[in-house]
């Protein structure tokens, strides 16, 4: 079974969490994840999958990613009623703790109307910040895989490998719902 992992990336750092995403589902499920660039590919795109990841970063203060900004218009407008979908975000905890991971949020807000249902929360544990819009109601997790690569690069690879046995575990029993 394919994901469709759309992300947008101006540094590549979210490209590369991306592919390592895309290698740890190879390694360890029946997924096969299929990546794309929203910069190249469109949105549209995600029609042709059951199963999507969108990976955004934040930008200085609290502000999206270019090429999501691009396609912003485009997010709410989806259909993703028949959809899973989860979320990562890139963010700096240290130099932007007020704002951490708030266009992981701003996106969570955005897919809402679409009717996706959203799963791959994230427990907040050892994170250190101030403010952030991606955090769930009762505040103990995020909307979504959230990394730091400024500040927590040694932790990036595990949290990856965890998030995609929990997201296996999670697609598995939708399937069989």
């Amino acid at each position: 079974m394919n994901i469709g992992l759309f992300y947008g990336s101006t540094t590549c750092y979210t490209e590369m969490v991306a592919e390592k995403i895309q290698q740890a589902f190879t390694a360890n499920s029946q997924f096969n994840v299929v990546l794309h660039n929203i910069k190249d590919d469109p949105l549209s795109l995600c029609q042709t999958y059951d199963f999507l990841i969108f990976g955004i970063s934040t930008w200085d203060y609290g502000e999206l990613q270019e090429d999501w900004e691009s396609n912003w218009t485009e997010v709410s407008q989806l259909d993703l009623s028949a959809k899973v979908v989860t979320l990562y975000g890139m963010g700096d905890q240290v130099g932007y703790s007020e704002w951490f991971q708030d266009a992981l949020g701003m996106l969570h807000e955005q897919l809402l109307p679409t009717e996706a249902y959203i799963t791959g929360y994230w427990p907040n544990v050892g994170y250190e910040f101030t403010n952030s819009k991606a955090l769930t109601a009762d505040q103990q997790n995020f909307v979504g895989l959230s990394l730091d690569d400024e500040s927590q690069y040694q932790l990036t690879d595990e949290r990856i490998e965890q998030w995609v046995k929990q997201l296996n575990d999670e697609f598995k029993e939708i399937l069989t719902t």
